[in-house]
């Protein structure tokens, strides 16, 4: 009986992925670990600055061929160029992680917005238009060119707070508490992933979403938060920012064949109990 080998399953050599928030904390550890299985990635990012940079640390680790794009993944006409930018330089889209969203709890957590009762429409909409309406429009055009192939993966990156309410208790004064706008995006993200494997059953493009807890980021977060926030987990601390690289590089590649409209949560047991 003949079985795959490890490094083979795994193994991405020339596909073509496009990563939506690669300069991001995360979007450079799956960049990392994708191009390091021998994935040619599209680094789509409106940090300009730090894409190229990254861009140039995977060329020079890995000699794969990255790109990266400036693309506002909320206007469909900007989606529709990136896909058509992409097919004219590689000819193919051989996956798209839908990584890209707003983080209010980093960003606006000194503007006391996270009351329910006084949450602003603007950010409300703002939020629902970056976190689940650039996945939509990302999904459908490079969908498009899946179904044309015949084949494809999709992975779209949710939170544990799309599955289940924000303990008010851990976050006391710290504003750091993820409001509504994103509880309800990343919530939808999970839902429009098996709708979209169903959709598009029998085609060969697998869809499915990445579930992530906590990562600790000792740039906004306070000491007693992380206490907090670890206390509430079965492992006792937040992830490692390079914790999630295993199961994306499980998730693009042929380790997961037989794996599509499902929820992976890796949350180190927040969920469980």
């Amino acid at each position: 009986m003949k079985f795959k080998r490890i490094k083979n399953i795994f193994d991405l050599k020339d596909r073509v992925i496009v990563l939506t928030g690669s300069a991001g904390l995360l979007g450079t550890q799956y960049a990392h670990i994708l191009s390091d299985a021998g994935a040619n990635l599209v680094l789509v990012d409106t940090n300009v600055k730090k894409n190229k940079e990254l861009q140039k640390q995977i060329y020079k680790k890995f000699q794969t061929n990255p790109i990266c794009l400036d693309v506002d993944i909320t206007s469909k006409k900007e989606v529709k160029k990136m896909a058509s930018t992409i097919i004219k330089k590689f000819g193919r889209i051989d996956g798209l992680i839908n990584n890209a969203f707003l983080n209010h709890a980093k960003n606006q957590s000194k503007d006391g917005v996270n009351s329910f009762e006084t949450f602003p429409i603007e950010m409300w909409n703002k939020a629902l238009e970056l976190n689940l309406t650039g996945v939509f429009l990302c999904c459908q055009e490079i969908g498009k060119i899946m179904v044309q192939q015949k084949t494809g993966v999709i992975v779209n990156v949710s939170s544990i707070y799309g599955m289940s309410g924000a303990d008010q208790r851990i976050y006391g004064e710290s504003n750091l508490n993820s409001p509504v706008s994103y509880a309800a995006s990343k919530g939808g993200i999970i839902n429009l992933t098996r709708y979209l494997a169903a959709y598009w059953n029998k085609k060969n493009i697998r869809v499915n979403t990445l579930t992530l807890g906590g990562v600790q980021d000792n740039s906004y977060q306070s000491k007693n938060f992380i206490k907090k926030y670890s206390e509430k987990t079965i492992l006792g601390r937040m992830a490692k920012k390079d914790e999630y690289e295993g199961a994306m590089l499980f998730l693009l590649s042929d380790a997961s064949s037989y794996m599509t409209g499902s929820n992976l949560v890796i949350d180190g047991g927040w969920t469980a109990w």
